[in-house]
């Protein structure tokens, strides 16, 4: 999506997790935000998700910080659930895109949501599709769903993963209905603790994160599509997490009473800026 002359290198990042190769973020000038290059190719870009770790695609509960996340996982579920059935009135069709394993479709369903995902890991969508019927397709399905069906769309933490970005989005405002809703929620690479740890930072997560928003560039993304940010939300627990394993990074370990701080200060100072560790962005459809 960038152009030589509209980016400037900005940080040089190692993906911890799988490879250990190191990837350079560009920054868009004309989007604010910053871009993961190079970016491995479709056929390539599968390889760097093979890990045991590779925590959304599995409901595994081995250790402590699996368990954590899992306990946090069931907690946000509610608020997610809250949050969609506080941006409709009437009909409920429901499309969460990389859904993985899901657990947010089961819960929607169970509140009378008529629900689709789209899962690229074949082991999570077989897991996602017990719990919900078989509603839960291939990542190429989203170009095969009827234009204008969808009452809410979500993202959590999805859209960073999207190769070919802009044609993804202008996908989602064809199929949300007049005035539907599109839910992104995304990594802020503004954050406190961003800043704090730097290259280190986990959610950058180099190459699987593809891009890394700041809250005007998700704005000016969807207003190319003639939609629009109604409000921002902070995910508060992710600071948290991300300083977890930013200290694993940093140290070798994962520093739980640093990354604590961390976590906390990083909230602390998003009161007064906005600028949370990640962010869900509602925005509507015109």
């Amino acid at each position: 999506m960038t152009s030589k002359t509209s980016s400037q290198a900005y940080l040089e990042v190692k993906d911890y997790s799988v490879s250990g190769e190191t990837f350079q973020l560009l920054y868009n000038n004309e989007l604010g935000m910053l871009e993961t290059f190079p970016q491995p190719s479709s056929q390539k870009l599968p390889d760097y998700y093979k890990s045991e770790d590779y925590i959304s695609h599995t409901d595994a509960k081995r250790n402590l910080f699996e368990r954590a996340y899992h306990l946090v996982k069931s907690i946000s579920l509610k608020r997610k659930l809250k949050l969609i059935n506080s941006v409709v009135k009437g009909e409920k069709h429901l499309l969460d895109v990389g859904c993985g394993t899901g657990d947010f479709l089961q819960i929607a369903i169970k509140n009378s949501w008529t629900v689709s995902g789209t899962e690229p890991n074949d082991e999570a969508r077989e897991v996602a599709n017990k719990k919900t019927n078989n509603s839960v397709f291939k990542e190429d399905q989203i170009l095969k769903f009827k234009q204008n069906s969808f009452d809410v769309i979500t993202l959590w933490h999805v859209l960073e993963h999207l190769p070919e970005l802009e044609n993804h989005i202008s996908v989602f405002k064809t199929l949300l209905k007049p005035n539907g809703t599109l839910i992104i929620a995304v990594p802020n690479y503004k954050s406190y603790d961003a800043v704090h740890y730097k290259h280190f930072w986990a959610a950058f997560d180099v190459p699987r994160h593809l891009w890394h928003f700041s809250r005007i560039s998700i704005s000016k993304l969807v207003e190319k599509e003639n939609m629009k940010v109604e409000k921002t939300l902070p995910m508060k627990f992710d600071a948290f997490y991300v300083s977890l394993l930013s200290e694993k990074y940093k140290s070798g370990f994962m520093n739980p009473f640093k990354a604590f701080w961390i976590g906390f200060y990083s909230n602390l100072k998003a009161k007064r800026s906005g600028e949370y560790s990640s962010l869900i962005y509602v925005v509507k459809n015109k």
